[in-house]
């Protein structure tokens, strides 16, 4: 039971349920305040709760100071970059659409990987468990919501959405490759405080200060939110900087992130509800999964 809870896949399905809790959370935060300016606040608190977990500012402030640079750019990447170009497309593209785009992520992060490391290749077994997650990605959004175009800069809003999937595949190299002697929990926090901060500043010109008073639901979202950024960031830092682990593999169980939000979402929201279309595409996702642990793996567990 020990080894089952430390596996990689176990922790894996953990960091990708924490994150589609998020679906749910950002739909009430953002409905009291401005995207850019939530995001910032939500992650920088995210950062605090890791400082404040680590239990030794001397070590941690010993830690970060190693590599400043090599923080603040995984704290451009992964959280300011990411997050701008998906709150910026997804105000140009329909949201079906930006669903699937960002739900196929998957798709984009294992064609970087191929090029970007020598040891993450593309296999046949991992190509058809990808495109087949894709397919069930590609059901749930469309049975889902209906698709309506948003005029001629729909197109700048899906190049932002496939920047966003490139950014998170290239943050991922980055953790993997630079981040030796930085514990997760250091790299987690530093990075969201400074990418948190970074997404508040640039929300003053664009948003102006919007700082409530704002009902107990929000204040509800924010916690859970910046405590399950917290978690599932250090558990994924964790998880690629394991020998053997595979970044393209991995990224494969964040399939399971539309799946477990829109559970989430019928058992919360009361206009949800289950559907044909949500449950074939869950099933489809399922089966992704399968082929990926029975014929496309390259040896990481």
């Amino acid at each position: 039971m020990r080894y089952v809870l430390k596996s990689t896949t176990f922790l894996a399905i953990v960091a990708s349920w924490l994150w589609s809790t998020a679906f749910v959370g950002v739909k009430i935060g953002l409905a009291y305040h401005t995207p850019f300016q939530f995001a910032g606040i939500r992650f920088f608190i995210s950062g605090l709760l890791l400082f404040i977990f680590f239990g030794n500012p001397r070590r941690f402030f010993k830690e970060a100071l190693k590599s400043p640079g090599f923080l603040f750019l995984i704290a451009l990447v992964q959280i300011f970059l990411q997050y701008a170009l998906f709150y910026s497309g997804l105000n140009l593209v329909p949201s079906a659409l930006a669903s699937m785009i960002v739900g196929s992520s998957p798709l984009f992060i294992a064609v970087y990987v191929h090029f970007a490391l020598h040891n993450d290749r593309m296999t046949a077994g991992k190509l058809v468990s990808i495109l087949i997650g894709v397919v069930g990605i590609a059901i749930i959004t469309l049975g889902r919501i209906t698709v309506a175009f948003r005029g001629e800069y729909e197109w700048l809003g899906i190049l932002l959405l496939f920047l966003n999937n490139l950014s998170s595949g290239y943050s991922n190299v980055l953790v993997q490759k630079r981040s030796q002697g930085i514990s997760p929990v250091v790299l987690s926090s530093a990075s969201l405080m400074i990418g948190g901060l970074l997404l508040f500043v640039v929300s003053l010109p664009l948003e102006g200060w919007n700082m409530g008073p704002f009902p107990m639901a929000y204040y509800l979202s924010l916690g859970w939110l910046s405590f399950l950024s917290a978690a599932a960031f250090s558990i994924w830092f964790a998880l690629i900087k394991r020998p053997g682990v595979k970044i393209s593999e991995l990224n494969v169980w964040k399939f399971l992130i539309p799946v477990s939000g829109a559970i989430l979402s019928w058992l919360i929201m009361p206009d949800e509800y289950p559907d044909a279309y949500s449950i074939s595409g869950m099933v489809i996702i399922g089966c992704s999964l399968i082929i990926l642990n029975r014929f496309g793996r390259s040896g990481s567990r």
